[in-house]
């Protein structure tokens, strides 16, 4: 028997790692050492269920499972503010991505819940009623949600990442449109001639729209006929349009510009960029560099008298890389055409591209010559082709 202060006494059961005392109230607290050296106990109204926690807890202990019942007593909103506040990493498109996510679809569901009590049926409820809604950005916020929670594992909050719905957060991309020479052909015809460079260069040269509004008159070799991309436009979620680096290292690339855009770009050069190497290629007449919204309203008109409303302005990147496979491009070459990331396999073969690149833009060139495709020599003369 062990006296309280009152002078009333309480049952003591157990030493060393754990023991169970009964307490002036009535109730039982289940006392236990952990790991990290702290005492750990907790309240039960009942012996037995004291008794069974403490066991539970000596055999997550002795199985390398045990955690501290209050590490992850942090609610998730908590959390994932921390874990954005830390990934200095991540381009600001992608915070401004996740910050919205969070905002709008994880933390007025989820955020409350302490990361430690997160269990698997409430991430499964919370995904299949977002899916049944906006089944992309169900799996966006998917992705983050388990993304966050895999550092919460790490940072040792949790024992398992309660992110276990099976299929959930894959990327569904649906299938690219492709355009047809002659569609491109008209669209070119189209559109404002200061902007029929930069539809060309997102067939031609494989480029995304952030990078060909990035690009300045430096980045041009006329002689060697190439074109340097080591920089992207991009526009944050709620934020101005900014320029930085491409998206992955692989996006920094020389390219070989095939040669029916060849007289296009010196055209474009001559009439719309200043003498200044710094010039961008597409500017305004203040000389800053083109809004994004700008070339949409352009494509937007130019996609409607080409007969194909449906075409997004990345698929003429897709339709370009489309047509360098026709023309021979392996895999790795269309990768480093792409500018997307390799795999391993393929840096293996890394070293023949800047042969193969000339070689691939002279055969897109014949592809081209073949269907007759717009030509600066052409019918009218360039002022009459806008």
């Amino acid at each position: 028997m062990a006296a309280n202060s009152s002078g009333r006494s309480r049952k003591r059961r157990g030493a060393g790692e754990g023991g169970i005392d009964e307490l002036p109230s009535g109730k039982w607290r289940a006392r236990f050492r952990g790991p990290d050296g702290r005492r750990h106990s907790k309240l039960f109204d009942r012996s037995v269920d004291a008794s069974l926690w403490l066991a539970q807890e000596k055999v997550r202990a002795a199985q390398g499972g045990w955690m501290d019942p209050r590490a992850g007593s942090v609610s998730l909103e908590t959390y994932t503010t921390r874990w954005l506040e830390t990934r200095t990493d991540l381009r600001p498109t992608t915070v401004a991505k996740y910050r919205d996510l969070l905002k709008n679809h994880i933390n007025p569901v989820l955020g409350e819940s302490p990361v430690g009590r997160l269990l698997p049926s409430a991430v499964r409820d919370w995904y299949m009623t977002l899916r049944a809604h906006h089944a992309v950005t169900a799996d966006d916020a998917f992705r983050l949600l388990r993304a966050v929670l895999n550092t919460a594992v790490t940072d040792d909050l949790i024992l398992k990442n309660p992110c276990q719905v099976k299929g959930a957060g894959q990327v569904r991309s649906p299938e690219r449109l492709i355009a047809t020479l002659a569609e491109i052909a008209e669209a070119v015809k189209a559109i404002p001639e200061r902007f029929r460079l930069a539809l060309l260069l997102c067939v031609w040269c494989h480029l995304r729209r952030g990078e060909v509004l990035a690009l300045k008159r430096r980045d041009f070799d006329l002689l060697h006929e190439t074109v340097r991309i080591e920089r992207a436009l991009t526009v944050p979620m709620g934020g101005p349009p900014t320029i930085g680096p491409p998206k992955t290292e692989a996006g920094v690339r020389t390219l070989h510009v095939p040669r029916n855009v060849t007289p296009f770009l010196i055209d474009h050069l001559d009439r719309f960029v200043g003498s200044d190497p710094d010039a961008w290629l597409f500017a305004t007449s203040s000389g800053f560099v083109v809004s994004p919204r700008n070339l949409q309203r352009a494509w937007d008109r130019a996609r409607r008298v080409a007969g194909r409303p449906d075409l997004h302005l990345h698929d003429l990147r897709h339709t370009g890389l489309t047509f360098a496979s026709i023309a021979g491009a392996g895999t790795a070459e269309l990768r480093r055409r792409a500018g997307h990331r390799s795999s391993r396999a393929a840096l293996m073969y890394q070293h023949a591209t800047e042969d193969r690149d000339r070689v691939i833009a002279d055969a897109l060139a014949d592809f081209a010559d073949q269907a007759e495709v717009i030509s600066l020599e052409q019918n009218d003369p360039p002022a009459a082709l806008g």
